[in-house]
């Protein structure tokens, strides 16, 4: 297999470019060849300074810089570190100085505008008067460390997955295949660098496939979601990425008005990699988007996760989404049955298994169960991450080594029907109340659905002295200044309980009091931690009393 850097390196294109776009200003734009050889240049610099094989913290805003570092790093064998720049919060400020001290990062490179405001970590840009040409190839191999991907789970202790140069290039090599025989010709997209699928689904894709990259800044998009589509609309973007909040953000939020002359009939692979992918936020932005040239056929559910570098399964290119409806009694119970009746619950596939093997086991004994039955996801393959940094005990926790080879221990549960991947949730957020099988994504969704102004939610267990499950859900009100939070609460646990019967406790919350990740995910350990500590600012809540004897201070839950 062939290193992505030397791959790369060997056949940069000239009529290749990569392009940042900025409301008000020009693009910035590069070539294949240009970016190769500015990465040259870093190269020779890091090798200059001894850091071949060490970690170099990139803290850098969305552009063009960024890609040129990482490259850099991987052609001086250097070991990037992706990071959010620390500007936006004491909670990113905390994290950044987590990651300094997990990945043992003495080098942090940014742009020349960050360089003052990042003095405490002694930031700097790297030299680019260094002659490209002077730098030679170091000697890599495919176990050699690429960079460390930090997760961006629901805790708020770092992980970083040492990404492997052989992992990488499997991983691209794979990810590439959805596309089928159809050259790429232009992925586009606004996701973060340092996420997972945004530096492997969106930028290094579009390099390894020889394709020409139009890249936005993720605030933009968020503050208005038309830029994202535009973009599509305007560079004629065959591929992007987003997560299952990113088709909903844009859904709701592009109105008619912004409509006018756009054509995404160019658009044939949308990829969404985020669990959960909903159907119902999939066939929402295909009809919404299906007067102004969208097919349904090229939306890509898939599965993956940052300890096989990114993709484990993707659904190909003009397949559109499979859907397979289940009772919720069977899938509570854990054995789907499938049904035709409109209360079912549908469940979106993820593709089939290919070059990474996957299998659903018993999550207590490890046993493999047949198909239908739902288990944990393990996965096996070329792409598998070589660990956790500098944590040899949760990687062996997570990676297993047994007669069959070095299996992943995902932690998500699902189950394989007809040869496809169905994910329902994460084994550590399951709910399990008097023995049925309850799951937080489930419950927030119908909580959200009860009433409209209900905005994010969380969904946890929490349990009593005697070790009972009990059902807690944060919920978010909008426009709570106008609306009635007792009222409000009443409607959405009628509706939970109508839909699981359970009796749920409650605590609704203000807008944008969920916590959640850079890829949208839900922050549940994280808002049962701050409920069990009394530290939800609370409109209005309502807990049974089992659930209320075991909070911490109460009285900081504000009725």
């Amino acid at each position: 297999m062939t290193d992505f850097a030397t791959r790369f390196r060997a056949r940069p294109r000239t009529d290749r470019k990569v392009a940042y776009l900025s409301d008000g200003r020009p693009a910035v734009e590069l070539t294949h060849a240009e970016l190769d050889r500015r990465a040259r240049a870093v190269a020779a610099w890091l090798t200059g300074c001894g850091m071949a094989g060490r970690p170099v913290l990139l803290l850098y805003p969305a552009g063009l810089d960024f890609l040129v570092a990482f490259l850099g790093c991987l052609y001086a064998r250097a070991v990037s570190v992706p990071a959010p720049l620390p500007l936006s919060g004491a909670s990113r400020v905390d994290r950044v100085d987590r990651l300094v001290e997990d990945s043992g990062a003495r080098m942090v490179l940014t742009d020349e505008a960050h360089v003052a405001v990042l003095g405490g970590l002694s930031a700097r840009t790297f030299d680019e008067t260094a002659d490209p040409d002077s730098w030679e190839p170091p000697e890599v191999r495919a176990d050699t460390v690429a960079y460390l991907q930090y997760t961006s789970g629901s805790t708020s202790l770092p992980r970083g997955v040492e990404v492997t140069r052989g992992g990488l290039a499997h991983n691209l090599e794979l990810f590439g295949k959805i596309s089928g025989d159809v050259p790429v010709r232009r992925i586009g997209g606004w996701l973060p660098h340092h996420h997972d699928m945004g530096l492997v689904g969106l930028q290094l894709q579009a390099l390894h496939a020889e394709a020409d990259l139009v890249l936005l800044s993720p605030e933009a998009v968020v503050a208005r979601p038309i830029r994202w589509l535009r973009a599509i609309s305007d560079h004629r973007v065959d591929w992007t990425v987003a997560p299952d909040f990113g088709y909903a953000w844009a859904t709701r939020r592009i109105g008619d008005e912004e409509l006018a002359g756009l054509d995404l009939s160019c658009l044939t692979m949308a990829v969404s990699g985020a669990e959960p992918i909903r159907i119902a936020t999939l066939d929402a932005f295909a009809a919404r988007f299906a007067p102004v040239g969208f097919r349904r056929t090229a939306l890509n559910p898939g599965y993956g996760l940052a300890e096989s570098t990114l993709v484990v399964t993707c659904t190909s290119r003009g397949r559109g989404p499979t859907v397979r409806s289940v009772t919720p009694a069977s899938l509570a119970a854990g054995e789907v049955v499938l049904t035709s009746d409109a209360d079912g619950v549908p469940l979106v596939g993820c593709g089939e298994p290919g070059a990474m093997a996957v299998r659903v086991v018993d999550p207590a004994t490890g046993v493999e169960v047949g198909d239908g039955a739902v288990g944990e996801i393990r996965v096996a393959g070329p792409s598998l991450a070589a660990g956790y940094h500098g944590d040899p005990a949760a990687t062996r926790a997570a990676f297993v080594t047994g007669p069959d080879g070095r299996w992943l221990r995902t932690g998500d549960l699902g189950f394989l029907l007809d040869g496809q991947l169905y994910v329902t949730g994460r084994l550590k957020e399951l709910l399990i109340v008097r023995g049925r099988n309850l799951y937080p994504q489930d419950i927030e969704f119908s909580a959200r659905e009860a009433h409209p102004d209900a905005g994010r939610g969380a969904a946890f267990g929490v349990r009593d002295a005697d070790s009972e499950e009990h059902v807690v859900l944060v919920q978010e009100m909008r426009r709570a200044a106008q609306g009635d939070p007792v009222g409000f609460a009443d409607t959405v646990l009628d509706a939970v309980a109508g839909q699981f019967g359970v009796s749920a406790s409650i605590v609704v919350v203000r807008s944008s009091a969920i916590r959640h990740t850079t890829s949208g995910k839900v922050r549940r350990g994280h808002m049962r931690d701050l409920f069990l500590d009394g530290g939800l600012p609370a409109l209005h809540s309502a807990l049974s009393p089992a659930v209320a004897a075991i909070v911490a201070t109460p009285e900081g839950i504000h009725v």
